[in-house]
């Protein structure tokens, strides 16, 4: 197992202060590169929250917490005093009522992420604010013929969504299968960053992190620093996978096991694929579908390379995940023991629609950028004042302007451009989007996300149907910081 940095555990209080224990789970000297924590604990998972007779009602509150990380205590944000918050699983065709009372000391809302609803009044409405202290009555009525899959919420009051979701708020939403998989398991297994300092409080973020887009020095699952499983041979688990970091990529692999991916985002492919690795950009989801060998495995998130600002700073200013660096352990499998009984075949999934079989009403460009002031690659200059902008189309957010109207019940074709340094993963609220053109590569099958990655100095081209809702609602940048910095438009269907 590759021990954590000393950066790390310094964030954890390992290092400077004597730490060192024996055995079990906890803190240790490796014979390698120093010490490292061995995780060791069995993964747990949140409370679940499931509909009855079509209906989830629930209370919902953010406000400080104080919870355990590794070894330690850390003061975070939570719902409801959990990292992650409960888990919510409905049915299509359910109402999910949720009643958010604010605990915080700034502003709050609720976004319910991928989840195709209403936009408007007491739904999944990015305009609601909730002061502190207040409370706010939502109301989510899935349609009938819903995707299943996995989906997840978050706070999305612009200008504090990053410093809140890093800070803990988040939680797990499931849409249930019409057609059960048959598992041994389900899994859900929500990815999320933080950085602590020695009090074991957050750590302060500066305008360079803010910038890069902050990634935190702890990666954890479900709250946890590599929690181990432990399962049979011959088994079959449904890993429920979301990636709640602000900015990080995930690469994801699981060397030694069977691997294979069931759902992007939304929905079900209709055959699972076999994979070695799945990269995950922030907001992503995937449902793999692990099927268990002998031996121990680590589910691993190697580095990746989401671009740069030379040019634009005076230096060479690097994402912070780059290649280079070491993967991260996420968890630990222990698979051994006597075989167990195969599970049965997978059912196939239901065909996935294919707008490039359908007329498109209309098209256009939105690009999105970064410079000093708005001017890419300009560079600071020698003005006073100067500072990063975040734009769409060349604006910065205003969210009493309309930017994007669009006809309901229409298909439309959008070009994602990124003229700027760094990747963007891109995401719309409410409608998913069938990526057709990803640079000059043709898509050949359909391929639904929710959260679509424009890569640096490159394009992609989605369509998307402007079904079952009107309302005004957003797309933007899901490197949190830059949302919140600006990367953000409003978007109505009339």
């Amino acid at each position: 197992m590759r021990p954590l940095t000393r950066r790390q555990l310094l964030a954890l209080g390992a290092v400077g202060a004597g730490a060192t224990a024996a055995g079990g789970a906890g803190l240790w000297l490796t014979t390698g590169n120093g010490p490292g924590y061995t995780g060791g604990k069995d993964l747990a998972e949140p409370q679940v929250l499931a509909s009855r007779d079509g209906v989830l009602e629930l209370d919902l509150t953010a406000a400080p917490a104080r919870v355990r990380v590794g070894e330690r205590e850390a003061s975070v944000q939570a719902f409801n005093g959990s990292l992650p918050g409960p888990t919510l699983r409905a049915r299509a065709g359910d109402t999910i009522r949720v009643t958010m009372r604010n605990g915080l000391q700034a502003p709050t809302n609720l976004h319910v992420h991928g989840l195709h609803v209403s936009p408007q009044g007491n739904s999944d409405n990015p305009f609601v604010s909730i002061d502190p202290g207040g409370s706010f009555d939502y109301e989510f009525a899935l349609p009938g013929d819903h995707p299943p899959g996995t989906y997840w919420y978050h706070p999305h009051r612009h200008g504090h969504v990053a410093g809140q979701v890093a800070a803990g708020l988040y939680g797990a939403i499931v849409v249930e299968d019409s057609d059960p998989v048959p598992v041994t398991r389900d899994r859900v297994l929500v990815v999320s960053d933080l950085s602590l300092d020695a009090s074991g409080n957050l750590a302060e973020v500066d305008q360079m992190q803010q910038m890069m887009g902050r990634e935190g020095e702890l990666v954890l699952v479900n709250g946890q620093l590599r929690p181990q499983l432990r399962a049979a041979p011959g088994e079959r688990e449904r890993w429920r996978l979301i990636n709640a970091c602000p900015s990080r990529y995930l690469r994801l692999g699981l060397e030694g096991q069977g691997v294979r991916l069931l759902s992007r985002d939304l929905g079900r492919l209709p055959i699972p694929e076999d994979v070695t690795e799945v990269v995950l950009a922030p907001g992503n989801r995937i449902e793999l579908l692990v099927e268990t060998r002998q031996g121990a495995s680590a589910l691993t998130a190697a580095p990746v390379d989401r671009g740069n600002m030379n040019g634009m700073m005076g230096g060479a200013m690097r994402g912070a995940n780059v290649p280079g660096g070491d993967p991260v352990e996420l968890l630990t499998l222990a698979v051994s023991g006597s075989a167990d009984a195969d599970p049965g075949p997978v059912p196939e999934g239901r065909p996935l629609r294919d707008l490039r079989n359908e007329p498109v009403i209309a098209a256009r460009t939105l690009d999105f950028a970064m410079g000093m002031n708005g001017n890419m690659g300009r560079g600071m200059g020698n003005g006073q004042g100067a500072r990063m902008a975040f734009t769409i189309n060349g604006r910065e957010f205003d969210p009493e302007r309309l930017d994007e109207s669009v006809a309901a019940g229409t298909v439309e074709e959008w070009i994602l451009t990124n003229s700027s340094p760094m990747d963007h993963p891109i995401h719309l609220h409410v409608w998913p989007m069938q990526i057709v053109q990803d640079g000059d590569r043709d898509v050949t099958e359909p391929k639904w996300q929710d959260v679509v990655n424009v890569p640096a100095r490159s394009k992609v081209k989605v369509r998307v149907a402007f079904d079952d809702f009107a309302g005004r609602t957003v797309i933007h940048c899901h490197i949190l910081d830059h949302e919140d910095q600006g990367m953000m438009a409003t978007v109505q269907a009339r």
